[in-house]
């Protein structure tokens, strides 16, 4: 007897209407910029480029003004995030939970209280079964789904947002985490896109649809993986302008 494959939980979000051809836009804009001329050898400076603007506009997103001084302390967290995605990659592959334990540190060192630190820095909040839903989004992430990449960044960012894993900077760990994944996934395995800035650009929409997304149903699910799709679009778009203005 064969043995019984289990089913795919995310495999019904794909037939949701509109998605398969958000899907479809995310991916043919993001071929286009690794296909830049600039991105083909020098990426890593379009990389490093879009890592910080990634961290201003995620900072700001969490209510830091964009011209805030580089002393914010969750404008540091933040820079420091994107700065240590690379080194985490490995980790994000096998281990995402302490991944997200590390994000956590880096994001909130400066926003938690200096006596705090060991009770609240990578520690997951007690209650509304946090362990449980990171523990299966994790199972999501180290292949326990084969939905396309951008549906899987989707999920990984709205379910952070929702679960609020910490007591501080999950938002900066959320976006973060997307990005992780899109890499992880090949969706964007350079780094280059900038979807935050999509984000910041339509705030009200981004908190809308994720607070629908945490709320359940199918239309709340639908409504943010086409925004988050609309966004990383937008984000290759700032790439793009990354990329052109180097070559």
């Amino acid at each position: 007897m064969s043995p019984v494959t289990p089913a795919d939980p995310l495999a019904p979000l794909t037939d949701l209407p509109g998605v398969s051809e958000a899907v479809a836009g995310v991916r043919d804009a993001l071929v286009a910029v690794h296909n830049h001329p600039a991105n083909l050898r020098g990426w890593p400076a379009g990389a490093a480029e879009a890592g910080v603007r990634a961290a201003r506009t995620s900072a700001a997103l969490d209510g830091v003004p964009l011209d805030a001084d580089d002393s914010d302390p969750a404008l540091v967290g933040a820079v420091r995030v994107a700065g240590a995605a690379g080194r985490l990659l490995s980790v994000w592959r096998t281990s995402p939970s302490q991944a997200l334990a590390r994000l956590h540190v880096l994001a909130a060192s400066d926003l938690v209280p200096t006596g705090r630190h060991d009770a609240e820095l990578g520690r997951l909040r007690a209650g509304d079964g946090v362990a449980d839903r990171l523990a299966l989004l994790a199972g999501l992430i180290t292949g326990g789904t084969r939905v396309p990449a951008p549906i899987l960044v989707a999920i990984v960012h709205g379910e952070l947002l929702a679960v609020q894993p910490f007591s501080s900077a999950n938002g900066v760990v959320a976006r973060a985490a997307a990005r992780l994944t899109a890499v992880v996934a090949g969706l964007d395995p350079k780094g280059l896109a900038v979807p935050e800035v999509g984000h910041l650009r339509r705030a009200a929409e981004y908190r809308s649809a994720a607070a629908g997304f945490a709320a359940g149903g199918a239309d709340g699910v639908r409504t943010w993986l086409l925004h988050c799709c609309a966004q990383w679009e937008a984000g290759a778009k700032e790439a793009m302008s990354i990329a052109d203005a180097r070559a």
